[in-house]
């Protein structure tokens, strides 16, 4: 089914959103996506295929995850969050592949719509040692799919994982991590304004501008106002 599933990707593509997901995705030598391909399909219609795989076997799926399309890569994480969301019995198995297979899963959006569901999914209630492995890593995704994974406990109510992380990468040097971070505090905010205030009232000094300007995003401009000047 690999090669007709593939096909009908393939069939999909617009050459001139691929030219323009280069540049978006910072494609060009030494920005963070150097040397991705891509072809250009609307995710909305990325995902329309995901109903037909569930006849795929995991070497199928893998065989798209290691893709040299972006597009490719990002099917084949949407088949395994549907994996991992209807079939409770291949979690374990599907959350061990997915870390297995980090090298592939190598873009912000490739992260976003996958780390939440899938280790975040599996995090929950477990032994979260996993989740400081993925943040002590070298590697700006490994990282960037700690911090999304928590997402999925941000919903359940827990916040202290997303706090700690946020605190942990205060410094770090990618604004793709500013980014990540100011998102989930902003999630957190929106649960337990008290959680978040106290963050900022901590942090604000010294947190990478693009984190503070995410995480006090739906605070009334005043409030704003105020944690930017603390600055």
């Amino acid at each position: 089914m690999t090669p007709a599933i593939r096909a009908k990707l393939h069939s999909l593509a617009d050459p001139v959103r691929a030219a323009g997901a280069l540049r978006f995705f910072k494609t060009g030598p030494g920005e963070y996506g150097d040397g991705d391909r891509f072809l250009g399909v609307p995710v909305p219609l990325v995902r329309s295929l995901v109903r037909d795989s569930d006849g795929l076997s995991e070497r199928d799926v893998l065989s798209l995850l290691h893709s040299e399309w972006h597009d490719e890569r990002l099917l084949a994480l949407l088949v395994l969050v549907r994996r991992f969301e209807r079939r409770a019995d291949e979690r374990e198995r599907i959350a061990k592949l997915y870390v297995a297979n980090t090298r592939w899963i190598n873009n912000w959006d490739l992260v976003d719509t996958s780390a939440p569901q899938i280790i975040g999914g599996w995090l929950l209630g477990r032994d979260r040692a996993l989740l400081g492995k993925l943040a002590a890593s070298t590697d700006l995704w490994e990282q960037r799919i700690a911090v999304l994974a928590t997402f999925a406990f941000i919903r359940a109510g827990e916040f202290g994982d997303t706090l700690g992380l946020c605190e942990r990468f205060l410094t770090h040097r990618h604004d793709l991590m500013h980014k990540a971070c100011g998102w989930m505090l902003r999630e957190v905010g929106k649960r337990d304004i008290f959680a978040l205030r106290t963050f900022l009232d901590n942090h604000a000094t010294r947190m990478p501008r693009t984190m503070l300007r995410y995480a006090i995003e739906k605070l009334a401009p005043g409030e704003r106002q105020d944690y930017l000047g603390r600055r």
